[in-house]
């Protein structure tokens, strides 16, 4: 079976926006005009199609990135190929969105028209970044009272300080919002709305519009001819570049990521969803147009590229697992390079195993279909993968590829589980490491000392969704715990110290003696070990055993038993036997040697300091602020947002549990907020003790 769709007719691309910012609702328009859904599912009846997992449906918020295969016939005539990702919105499941921008070739960033660039549109923003990801932004939700079209289009630059190319101007706004502008043909859409959106009548541009459509027409074209030397000498000399060239110029632009297309619509009123489409294929890359994916020889570990093309040898990444009540596990999977049938076997080049394909599904947001083979530029869902984890690379045997590997963020806050019967005990373990397998940014392990399960997680949402998935997809019952925080130690002091570890006992004794050099290093989270041994007076083969031992203490530090961050240890010096030395002596010796300088390095106690913001009525201000103060908050500043006002603080997270319960009380329910981990600080002494009397 050959390739159905040239891949320059592929379009992969995801919604991503601020909760709330419409984009399942946009979503499901788009799967309906593009012929996948027969009826519009609404988010507020809990039927949306992309949102399929039951517990999204009861919170109207969308958890797992979903991914959906559809197709639209551009104005060129030709039938395009478009797989969807859904990406969540909650800042809880920031992963998720980092994991489905990673296998995107572009995204349309979401904007709600009352709201602007919200806290979350910024994480999003700043995510999509990291990947150099070409956007487009739709500024949605245009018939809600208090929508504002150019203010949108001000704070993308102020806020996100990113160039917004406008494509279309609102006619009306709120219950008037009738269509849109078109820059580029210059003329008026404007929506029938008694055919649900499918139908429009293009007319001329209202009179009250035709200045602003001129003036923002000449902004349009001054940035798309900044893209070509000979358009841009052209425009100065007075020649107008055609539409044609117009939309070649902007998608130029947008693929390089040197400005945003923007649009306008309502998603839920079906006005504005199909030039949108259109603009899909205009703007946005193929995989064809984007750099070729770099990853690692698995071989060699030389760097080389895998380009979007079926003749290269297979190269594709796992991003997301999840568990299908009908099929069992699925990996989804993004084929950069290659062609991929059922029944062979691929490396898992991280893990150094084999996995055979057995069922490869095509998905649909709830439905799905079998499919035989597939290509460069794919998404495909695999059925019964045993060993791979998100974020790896699955390639071909002979030209094995190791992709870049993700990085995901560590948990800021834990509870503790238990099973509630005997019976759900098995049950619990089994469904929390299918779980852990999912989602990387869940973590479980069991405390020694307590021997409870800890779960881990990046918010109080994401574990309370997780602890209800227990409950729902694996039928376990379980007791949970108050939050606790994710504190960690570091040390504040430079200290050598010197150690020598004996051990005589009939037979082979143990001997190793280390010098080591203990330093702050707040830079780098991560423990770091270097070595400056000289004239060999400690062997090679030995020094591993020293970095290993110390390594081994730094997941339980000496004040409270919290992890270190933020140590740096050198080894300066040392000595060793001919016959009693070895890599575990010397493992012993680095262990001791960290806790006998441990008591002169100063260790200091770290929490998670989170980022928040409050936007609430101008009524609650004072209350708000109060409040935060009260939880050892530091104001970073306030605006004026519309008629809100807009706090931005730094608080412990130890003081930030239950606080959105607080807040509706405090403001009758009218103020929202949102928090993100943003660094680690010292404790204050008083609170360190108290931390250190419940814990150490």
């Amino acid at each position: 079976m050959a390739r159905e769709y040239k891949i320059e007719d592929y379009r992969n691309f995801g919604i991503m926006a601020h909760i709330d910012a419409g984009k399942t609702t946009t979503t499901e328009r788009v799967l309906y005009y593009t012929g996948k859904s027969h009826k519009i599912g609404e988010v507020h009846d809990g039927a949306a199609t992309m949102d399929w997992m039951e517990q999204e449906q009861e919170r109207g918020i969308t958890i797992t990135s979903a991914a959906t295969t559809t197709f639209w016939k551009a104005r060129d005539g030709k039938m395009h190929r478009f797989n969807i990702i859904d990406t969540p919105g909650h800042v809880d499941f920031t992963i998720e969105v980092e994991r489905s921008l990673r296998v995107l070739d572009g995204a349309i960033a979401l904007l709600d028209a009352n709201a602007g660039v919200e806290p979350q549109t910024e994480t999003v923003w700043r995510q999509a970044d990291k990947y150099r990801v070409p956007r487009m932004i739709f500024c949605n939700k245009m018939d809600k009272i208090g929508a504002d079209f150019y203010r949108s289009v001000e704070m993308i630059g102020s806020r996100l300080g990113a160039h917004a190319v406008v494509m279309q101007l609102p006619i009306g706004a709120e219950t008037e919002f009738k269509g849109v502008v078109d820059l580029v043909e210059m003329n008026a859409l404007v929506w029938r709305d008694e055919t649900l959106g499918a139908a429009w009548d293009v007319v001329e541009i209202p009179a009250d519009l035709q200045a602003r459509a001129e003036e923002y027409r000449e902004k349009m074209i001054e940035a798309a001819v900044e893209m070509d030397e000979t358009a841009l000498e052209n425009y100065l000399e007075g020649k107008m570049p055609s539409n044609d060239e117009i939309r070649a110029l902007i998608r130029k632009g947008t693929i390089a990521v040197k400005f945003y297309p923007m649009f306008c619509g309502s998603a839920f009123k079906n006005k504005g969803v199909q030039p949108l489409l259109d603009a899909v294929v205009e703007y946005l890359p193929s995989p064809a147009d984007v750099p070729a994916i770099k990853g690692v020889d698995a071989k060699t570990d030389a760097e080389i590229e895998r380009h979007a093309d079926d003749s290269e040898p297979l190269s594709m990444l796992a991003f997301k697992i999840m568990n299908d009540p009908f099929v069992g596990s699925l990996t989804f999977a993004r084929i950069y390079s290659g062609k991929l049938t059922k029944g062979i076997s691929v490396d898992n080049t991280v893990k150094g195993k084999k996995e055979r394909i057995g069922r490869m599904l095509q998905m649909h947001a709830n439905s799905r279909a079998d499919v035989e083979e597939a290509f460069a530029g794919d998404i495909v869902a695999l059925a019964g993968l045993k060993d791979t984890t998100t974020g790896d690379t699955l390639s071909d045997p002979l030209h094995p590829v190791i992709l870049e590997r993700m990085e995901f963020p560590d948990p800021v806050i834990q509870i503790a589980i238990e099973p509630k019967t005997k019976n759900d005990q098995e049950k619990m373990g089994l469904a929390l490491h299918r779980l852990a397998a999912e989602d990387p940014s869940f973590r479980v392990k069991t405390d020694e000392e307590s021997g409870q399960t800890i779960i881990s997680g990046m918010g109080e949402l994401h574990l309370d969704i997780i602890v209800d998935r227990m409950r729902r997809e694996f039928k376990v019952e379980a007791n949970v715990g108050a939050p606790q925080v994710a504190y960690r130690e570091t040390i504040t002091r430079k200290h050598e110290q010197d150690y020598t570890h004996k051990k005589q006992t009939g037979g082979t004794g143990q001997f190793a003696r280390v010098k080591i050099l203990f330093e702050p290093n707040p830079e780098s989270p991560e423990f770091e070990f270097d070595t400056k041994i000289v004239g060999g007076a400690v062997p090679k083969e030995y020094i591993p055993g020293v970095e290993k031992g110390i390594n081994s203490v730094m997941s339980s530090g000496p004040f409270a038993g919290f992890p270190m961050i933020g140590v740096k240890a050198t080894l300066i010096d040392g000595a060793y036997h001919d016959v009693d030395s070895s890599v575990l002596a010397f493992e012993i010796a680095g262990r001791a040697c960290f806790r006998e300088a441990a008591p002169k390095l100063g260790v200091q106690l770290l929490e998670p300091i989170m980022k928040v913001e409050v936007v609430t009525p101008e009524d609650y201000v004072g209350s708000v602020i109060g409040d935060l103060n009260g939880r050892r908050g530091q104001i970073q500043g306030q605006e004026a947002r519309g008629v809100a006002v807009v706090i931005n603080a730094m608080v412990p997270l130890a003081n930030m549990f239950k606080y959105v319960d607080n807040l509706r009380s405090m403001s009758q329910g009218r103020a929202a907020y949102t928090m993100q981990f943003d660094h680690y600080e010292p404790v204050p002494t008083a609170v360190a003790q108290e931390v250190q009397k419940k814990y150490a």
